[in-house]
């Protein structure tokens, strides 16, 4: 398999398929500026290439697929840049959703927040039997800002949905599988030849009928999706200007209990 480029996101081609994998495994893949604009920068070049005719996204490492976003790096941010990482992470699920191309996403550790929404713009989710996944956001006094709390209500309904953003309980990749958010276990050394089993069988099929499935569907549930994420980044943005929000990141950098106040 050949390595086109090598970053922290590295892109690999092996026939009709194409491997994404978010690299940096010492932060569990935390998605910060670099990565999300790796990404976008990827998906690009696949959008042009002709021999692609299925991507599989995943994570280096065997701990996590990507734990989250960079919550260090967040801390830090002001109203305007937070207000453009937000939209940065925005534009990189949509660009995950909008690629003519099926996406599989393999989970092969934490899928966490950031990660978690990384999962859920992905056309499939195939998962590690040892998989955790969850949106843990408002133990930091905010909420999904990727597009996790619309995309959760699409892939498995509005009750799970709330269920797992006002809890932020993590959940075991088997119990992912029985309320739909997942669409396939195996076990933890078997996720790429998964992925790769099941983006072999997709890229068989005749390229324009499957695209045109995507695109088809993905119409079915645009016209809600969007003017939801529009919602969700404001509220979002909203949230990170509180005291909470600011006690909630502190305590977690701190590895202690957060202590929220309602302001």
């Amino acid at each position: 398999m050949a390595i086109i480029e090598e970053e922290t996101v590295k892109v690999a081609q092996d026939g009709a398929l194409v491997e994404i994998t978010i690299n940096r495994p010492k932060s569990l893949n935390a998605l910060n500026a670099d990565v999300l604009q790796g990404l976008l920068l990827a998906l690009q070049k696949v959008s042009k290439n002709p021999e692609a005719r299925v991507v599989i996204l995943t994570g280096a490492g065997e701990k996590a697929f990507v734990a989250g976003a960079d919550i260090h790096g967040m801390a830090q941010l002001g109203p305007r840049p937070i207000a453009d990482y937000v939209e940065l992470g925005q534009r990189a699920m949509r660009a995950i959703e909008t690629l003519a191309l099926p996406v599989i996403a393999a989970v092969n550790g934490y899928a966490l927040g950031g990660g978690l929404e990384l999962a859920l713009a992905c056309d499939i989710i195939v998962a590690s039997k040892a998989a955790k996944l969850g949106q843990p956001e408002v133990n930091l006094g905010i909420i999904p800002g990727f597009g996790g709390t619309q995309r959760l209500i699409q892939r498995c309904g509005v009750g799970a949905a709330r269920r797992l953003v006002y809890t932020a309980e993590l959940i075991s990749a088997e119990e992912a599988h029985g309320l739909g958010l997942v669409d396939k276990l195996c076990e933890p050394a078997d996720v790429l030849a998964v992925s790769r089993n099941m983006g072999q069988l997709i890229a068989a099929k005749a390229p324009l009928a499957v695209q045109g499935a995507k695109q088809v569907i993905r119409r079915s549930q645009d016209d809600s999706l969007l003017a939801g994420l529009r919602a969700e980044v404001d509220m979002f943005l909203s949230l990170f200007a509180t005291a909470d929000r600011e006690e909630g990141m502190q305590a977690f950098m701190q590895k202690r209990e957060p202590r929220f106040v309602a302001k």
